[in-house]
């Protein structure tokens, strides 16, 4: 593959942030740009930023906008070459070779090695994919060096060496993103291939316009209302700050709830929507004030 031939999903930045838009995902300039180079430039895109504030979910909606089909390598500490990217099926490798005593063992060696005993994982799954494919390596600082080093093997040339079959070349090359949460310092190597996206909470304007997208039955003033509480509890220093997501999930609870206003009853009863520990209920109850709610 050659660094001109990338996937051709958008034809400019607006349309970009037309088609995003129309899925739900509100997308600053910035952001918009940052994807339609990646997809005109074929390279990988890396989305860093806190918890919650939308990463997966811009890799989610580019799939759904362009019609193409979502590859999620999820990483953890401990994933390893196995899980990104092939393993053979030994179970079936084992009953092949039950069944056929009588064969020689290079003569079993050369079946039980072949396209039907592969399990192919993300990585291999993406490159192997002729239709639009958009692979999500999710929370890449999770994982160890090693499956860094991987990633920058297959993300280089987008192709996959199996010993036993050969190399693997992709045929058509898929939107990658990467994400991260930061908790790991990611190599320079890496970095370089990627174009560099940073992701922060939205402010509140760009907020109050995605949560009136998302639940648009809100009242206005009691959408600001909850994005100002939201944007005060973020500023605490809380163990989890809420995100973008709980942030509608709490606008669709006041809704159930038939809340016409916030006030301390309402936000005490629900604070289980945004904050999940409870030293975090603990200092927002004790320090959050709704004057300017």
């Amino acid at each position: 593959m050659t660094g001109e031939q990338h996937t051709g999903f958008f034809a400019s930045v607006e349309e970009v942030s037309a088609r995003l838009a129309e899925v739900g995902y509100l997308a600053s300039t910035a952001v918009a740009t940052t994807v339609f180079l990646a997809d005109r430039l074929g390279k990988p895109l890396l989305v860093e930023g806190p918890a919650g504030v939308g990463k997966t979910e811009l890799a989610k909606a580019v799939a759904a906008v362009a019609g193409a089909r979502l590859v999620r390598l999820q990483c953890y500490e401990g994933v390893d070459e196995s899980r990104a990217l092939y393993e053979w099926n030994h179970a079936k490798q084992l009953l092949r070779i039950t069944a056929g005593r009588e064969e020689s063992w290079q003569e079993a060696k050369a079946d039980i090695f072949s396209e039907e005993f592969l399990l192919p994982r993300p990585l291999l799954t993406a490159i192997r994919g002729t239709e639009p494919t958009v692979l999500l390596v999710d929370e890449t600082d999770k994982a160890d060096v090693e499956v860094e080093g991987l990633l920058l093997e297959v993300l280089s040339d987008f192709q996959v060496t199996v010993p036993e079959l050969g190399t693997i070349t992709a045929e058509r090359r898929p939107f990658v993103v990467l994400t991260s949460n930061a908790t790991r310092e990611l190599s320079e190597a890496l970095r370089r291939r990627c174009l560099f996206l940073h992701l922060d909470f939205p402010d509140e304007e760009l907020e109050c316009r995605i949560v009136r997208s998302r639940v648009p039955q809100l009242d206005r003033a009691l959408t600001e209302s909850v994005v100002k509480v939201i944007g005060a509890l973020r500023a605490m220093e809380l163990r989890k700050a809420p995100s973008v997501a709980e942030t509608i999930d709490w606008a669709r609870t006041l809704l159930a709830l038939g809340a016409d206003s916030l006030d301390d009853a309402v936000v005490r009863d629900s604070l289980g929507v945004i904050l999940k520990h409870q030293e975090d209920l603990r200092r927002a109850v004790e320090k959050l004030t709704l004057a300017s709610a």
